[in-house]
């Protein structure tokens, strides 16, 4: 057993919450509480509905990358309702870190991912408000074996803007929805992209600028962060944990 507030002040200070800027709808941090003791890890990409509902089975704390309030304000009915009250009658705390996640040099998605890939002499790139927003790697091999070992790491299909040569040297990795950066990671010099999605016009615009682009699937490229999050807490607190895997995420 674990305090709560324990676990919120070390996961505040190690994710450095209050320092890194987000999308107000991203609320990091404490989302909900609950009676204030702890005895189960969860980590889950989304604070969805199914995924709140087999947490609450146990109670504890989940952790979510994407938290409850990406809509803003909103009634407390229909299916909102639903996950508030099966999170508070199962006595579950819920903690949400979307961009401090993914930036994060040890337990970020953009190193999680580009290390899972295969990557080497992995450093921190395109820098915004101070942070470091990209992980640039060389691979050294060809677009195939990228495209191969990116599936790999993914466990799914991927789509590929084959843009760029066909040997590739460095990668940038943004995981999640960063499609949109390709001209900013354009500029960092790289023959590879790999992103989670992005919007239409990105597959035209690396095409044109002569880059190889991996979409690898949004939710795919951010399970990274939260599991990694969820062990070393459950590490550091003695707590069991299990990562809640909602297979089929876009």
């Amino acid at each position: 057993m674990a305090n709560l507030k324990e676990i919120v002040e070390y996961l505040d200070a190690k994710l450095r919450i209050s320092e890194i800027k987000d999308y107000p709808g991203a609320m990091n941090g404490l989302q909900l509480e609950n009676s204030g003791n702890v005895d189960f890890i969860h980590s889950a990409v989304d604070a969805s509905l199914a995924v709140v509902e087999e947490a609450a089975k146990k109670g504890g704390l989940l952790l979510v990358h994407h938290g409850m309030f990406w809509q803003g304000a909103q009634p407390l009915t229909d299916v909102f309702y639903r996950k508030i009250k099966a999170a508070i009658n199962g006595d579950l705390a819920i903690y949400s870190c979307h961009l401090p996640l993914d930036f994060h040099p040890i337990m970020g998605n953009n190193v999680l991912l580009a290390q899972k890939i295969g990557l080497f002499n992995i450093s921190p790139a395109l820098e915004k408000d101070g942070w470091a927003t990209a992980i640039t790697g060389e691979w050294g091999k060809s677009r195939e074996e990228l495209v191969a070992a990116v599936e790999s790491a993914v466990g799914r299909k991927t789509i590929l803007c084959p843009g760029g040569t066909e040997e590739v040297g460095r990668v940038a990795v943004v995981t999640g929805g960063a499609g949109s950066e390709v001209t900013r990671i354009m500029g960092l010099g790289v023959d590879a992209f790999v992103t989670g999605e992005g919007p239409h016009w990105s597959f035209v615009e690396a095409e044109e600028r002569g880059m190889n682009l991996i979409y690898a699937g949004h939710y795919a490229t951010e399970t990274f962060g939260v599991e990694r999050l969820g062990e070393t807490l459950g590490d550091q607190f003695k707590l069991e944990f299990s990562f809640i895997n909602r297979l089929g995420g876009l």
